[in-house]
């Protein structure tokens, strides 16, 4: 029995009755004291019974690993066909499928379960690939068995297997969903629904194809062009987040509301304008009567008044009085809706500059120091702005002059432009190159940076002796900086410190970019060639990016939208996941060689030194493919490429798929039941009996070799097995039928 469907039957008929998982579910109902269990698809049908599901035989193998599973599904299969001979017995023969090499104890035990259990009267083992072959009239060939749980090769020789000769790849359907489920969770780890494996099978059966040229067409999958067609996209259930629209009346309803209470805002606000300019005339007032108070008055009742009022002295109350009759009457113009009056700045005083100290008394001093330290402000700003009128009038004839000569000489001036953009695109690279090297310690940047920190932090620099003793000595003099690039190191430690995240690194970055934006703005304009998909927004937009169209495909993406968050993208996957059975080791870094290496060797190597050299285009003439996993689109062809570059030129390559990959091998054990080779080949009831389970009766007294390849290593085990009666799960199918 397979490890992916139960296939059961009955040999006269053209078709299997039952096709079910080889699953169980069981479990006990607490308020109604009862116990409930099933089988099959039937453990989909409740709820809390798909929480409780097990398996009847190991994740991605074909060898039965529980085995209460096994004889639940085996009941239910009875049930259904209704067979219930005397005692509740199997009355009839039975014939079942099982793994190629399958293990000695996994064999005992089925065949202990089907006569100890079921009192069956006679039972028979068979590989499907081989019956698939058999029921397609196969004679003499190749038989290419992929499904459920792995895939082999196996040759055949007038109906005979040469299984001392097949091959075992451990790839099949259970491992490509699997693979599958793998890079969809790793391409969206915060996907909000839920994935599982039989979705992934879905996914693999439904989208996934062979492709004829993989390097070539994985180079080419993600271009734009052609990407919407080439991928897949599986819609999620997902609920949608209802917006009420609002009739026009209530639009209108909402806007007057906004109004008012607009209005309201307004009004408040000059409530609190007028309290304030009341507040501000109160004080003016108040500072007025301060001064009218200090006429004629001697300096310590003048003192006793300014402290009173929280004033220093009467150069500050004359500043205030100042200030807040210029407030008042800004606001004042201001609610009255006038033009503001311009600010008619007063001329600094520096009388006091030119005054000898000693002929200012301690309060004079004091305001003369203050007039030096606004003098110097003033001078400052005055410069300052000379500097900025006069980057100005640079900036202008620039300007002019860069404006003459694009009208003059205009494909000399978008050479310059495209230049100095390549220039400014060099320096940024080089930025975010040094940035990247700055997080590794180990390179060249960082390492360069640290030896800066050691020198700048050593009271003996490196490369120290009597020049550098005799510098500390003030002997000599190394005109650190004269150049002002020499300051550059303490700007490369400090990038260092903060990864490239200082204040200056910011505005650096900041008048590249605008300076780059500047001369793509011109190239727009004035060059035809140059387009917005070669500016650097462009290349910096997330939505053009390669990973973009990886993972939401060429359209724009909404992280708000309920629909596209819930949204899978297949694309590369689509080639990539069939394409482990011919690159195992390159894709998905399985320790085996492809099935076309497989094959090349069987057919190049092994099969001439036994049959010889002139019988093997026998087996050229017949390659035959089975199995579910077979059925991808192209992969007949793509076998057919790969063969031909490794056999030699004008082989009489014949290649051709079985004509139900899936049926097939339960259609060729039902036509072999009723034979009289399997009569001669089934074990009867009163034979286990004699000589136990471990006992395989044979039509000829031959011994067969299983060769088991695997991770480059050969098992060998020996086991007597008759022509079509080696079991193999690799096609995925559990073939298990009651024949008359």
């Amino acid at each position: 029995s397979g490890s992916s469907t139960v296939r059961a039957g009955w040999s006269f008929e053209t078709q299997p009755r039952l096709a079910l998982p080889p699953i169980m579910s069981k479990y006990r109902d607490r308020k109604l004291g009862k116990t409930f269990s099933f089988a099959g698809q039937d453990c989909y049908a409740d709820t809390t019974a798909r929480g409780h599901i097990r398996n009847a035989f190991e994740a991605g193998t074909g060898i039965v690993s529980n085995w209460d599973v096994m004889e639940h599904v085996l009941d239910h299969v009875f049930i259904k066909l209704g067979v219930n001979g005397a005692d509740g017995a199997v009355d009839m023969p039975v014939i079942m499928t099982e793994a190629v090499a399958n293990f000695a104890y996994s064999r005992k035990s089925m065949t202990e379960v089907i006569f100890e259990c079921y009192g069956a009267p006679a039972l028979a083992y068979g590989i499907d690939s081989l019956f698939s072959y058999r029921h397609n009239k196969g004679k003499t060939g190749l038989v290419v068995s992929s499904s459920y749980s792995s895939t082999h090769v196996i040759p055949v020789y007038n109906s005979k297997a040469m299984l001392s000769q097949a091959i075992r790849l451990n790839w099949g359907g259970w491992h490509a969903a699997e693979y599958l489920l793998k890079l969809i969770k790793l391409k969206y780890p915060g996907f909000p629904g839920k994935l599982n494996s039989s979705q992934a099978e879905n996914m693999v059966r439904d989208f996934c194809y062979v492709s004829k040229d993989y390097d070539q067409e994985l180079a080419n999958y993600m271009d734009w062009t052609g990407l919407e067609d080439r991928e897949r996209i599986i819609q999620y259930p997902y609920t949608e987040e209802v917006i009420v629209q609002k009739t026009e009346e209530e639009l209108a309803r909402v806007a007057e509301r906004k109004k008012e209470s607009g209005r309201r805002l307004q009004e408040q606000a000059a409530k609190m304008r007028l309290e304030r300019l009341m507040k501000k005339e109160q004080e003016l007032e108040y500072y007025k009567d301060v001064q009218r108070k200090l006429v004629d008055q001697t300096k310590k009742e003048t003192k006793r008044i300014l402290d009173d009022a929280e004033v220093k002295d009467e150069a500050h109350l004359e500043r205030l009085i100042k200030e807040l009759d210029k407030a008042i009457r800004k606001a004042r113009t201001k609610d009255l809706g006038g033009e503001q009056e311009e600010e008619q700045q007063e001329a600094p005083d520096f009388s006091l500059l030119d005054v000898p100290d000693d002929q200012l008394d301690e309060a004079g001093i004091k305001q003369k120091r203050q007039q030096r330290l606004l003098k110097s402000n003033h001078d400052a700003r005055a410069r300052a702005k000379a500097e900025k009128e006069a980057e100005k009038a640079r900036i202008a004839e620039e300007a002019r002059l860069d404006e003459e000569r694009r009208t003059n000489d205009l494909e000399g001036w978008l050479e310059d432009k495209r230049q100095a953009r390549l220039a400014k695109l060099a320096l940024i690279k080089e930025r975010d190159r040094l940035k990247a090297d700055l997080g590794n310690r180990k390179s060249l940047a960082s390492q360069i940076r640290m030896k800066n920190i050691a020198n700048l932090a050593s009271d003996t620099p490196t490369g120290g002796g009597a020049g550098s003793r005799k510098r500390r000595r003030g002997g000599d003099d190394d005109d650190f900086g004269a150049d002002d690039n020499d300051w550059g190191v303490y700007r490369s430690v400090a990038m260092g410190a903060n990864k490239g995240d200082s204040d200056d690194d910011e505005e650096g970055e900041e008048d590249l970019e605008a300076v780059v934006q500047a001369l793509e703005h011109d190239l727009l304009e004035y060059d035809k060639d140059f387009t917005y998909e070669n500016t650097l927004e462009a290349q910096k937009d997330w939505s053009k990016s390669l990973l973009h169209a990886f993972r939401y495909g060429p359209r724009p993406f909404d992280p708000a939208s309920s629909a596209e968050t819930h949204r899978i993208h297949l694309n590369v996957e689509r080639i990539r996941v069939p394409e482990v059975l011919f690159q195992p080791n390159a894709i998905a870094g399985i320790d085996q060689t492809g099935i076309i290496d497989i094959a090349g060797d069987i057919l190049t190597q092994r099969l001439p030194a036994i049959v010889g050299a002139d019988r093997r285009d026998d087996f050229l003439r017949d390659i035959f493919l089975t199995g579910g996993n077979t059925l991808f689109q192209n992969f007949d062809e793509r076998l057919r490429e790969g063969l031909t570059a490794l056999l030699p030129a004008g082989s009489p390559l014949v290649i051709r798929r079985a004509n139900d990959a899936l049926l097939d091998a339960w259609k060729g054990a039902a036509g072999w039941a009723a034979t009289g080779e399997a009569r001669k080949a089934m074990v009867t009831r009163e034979e286990y009996l004699e000589k136990g389970a471990d006992y395989m009766k044979v039509s000829s007294q031959s011994s067969f070799s299983f060769v088991f390849l695997r991770s480059h290593r050969l098992f060998l085990a020996r086991f007597h097995i008759p022509p079509y009666l080696v079991c193999d799960d690799t096609s995925g199918f559990a073939n298990l039928m009651g024949a008359i």
